[in-house]
């Protein structure tokens, strides 16, 4: 993309919205009230909004490499905690893809330098799930299937966290788990059935 065009680009954007709604900008300035967190991977090829045909102000968004929730990361725990306990989110999505590069490389024993720490998490998912992932002959089921369980644990990830017991056990809030196939344009609920991970999980983890 040649950059000194994207100044072009916006004056069409910013036309384009003045003509369908002349308050289109001045309506977007008055806040957001978000129902939805979206937690995404920062793959240029996932447009977060767009797949969804989401408007402006409707999704509260974050995205790292491989759409990972890590208690230490404070980046990920202050959009979790701002959009639970400030925006107030309904709904809590982390959405994976396929043909992640981020969890292909945790899937290769190479040393990629400062990536290393952040994709080790991903690996630990592949040792949770080593059993079933060895049973997968095919290499390319097997990277799938690595997405769709990296992102069940970052589901799980977040139900450890005090914000979102309380919220979920407050006010009814949700965590979904969904995977986007860059292949088909599809977004693919996994249906993860989470009463029984909070059975398997509430022992260790459950905060008053």
């Amino acid at each position: 993309m040649n950059i000194d065009s994207i100044f072009e680009n916006n004056k069409k954007w910013i036309q384009d919205k003045l003509d369908v709604d002349a308050n289109y900008f001045e309506d977007l300035g008055k806040g957001q009230t978000p129902e939805l967190l979206y937690i995404g991977c920062s793959d240029s090829r996932v447009s977060t909004e767009e797949l969804m045909g989401a408007k402006p102000g409707e999704v509260f968004v974050h995205r790292n490499i491989a759409n990972m929730v890590i208690s230490i990361d404070l980046n990920v725990m202050s959009v979790v905690n701002y959009a639970v306990d400030f925006l107030k989110v309904k709904h809590i999505i982390v959405c994976g893809h396929y043909a992640c590069g981020g969890v292909k490389a945790a899937m290769q024993s190479v040393d990629l330098g400062l990536l290393n720490p952040w994709l080790r998490n991903i690996r630990d998912v592949y040792r949770i799930h080593k059993k079933e992932l060895n049973h997968i002959p095919d290499e390319e089921n097997k990277y799938d299937r690595l997405v769709e369980l990296n992102v069940q644990e970052q589901c799980v990830n977040l139900i450890k966290t005090a914000a979102v017991q309380k919220a979920v056990r407050n006010r009814g809030l949700t965590v979904h788990g969904w995977v986007f196939d860059v292949h088909t344009g599809k977004i693919i609920d996994l249906k993860i059935d989470f009463d029984d991970i909070l059975k398997n999980i509430r022992e260790i983890y459950h905060l008053d």
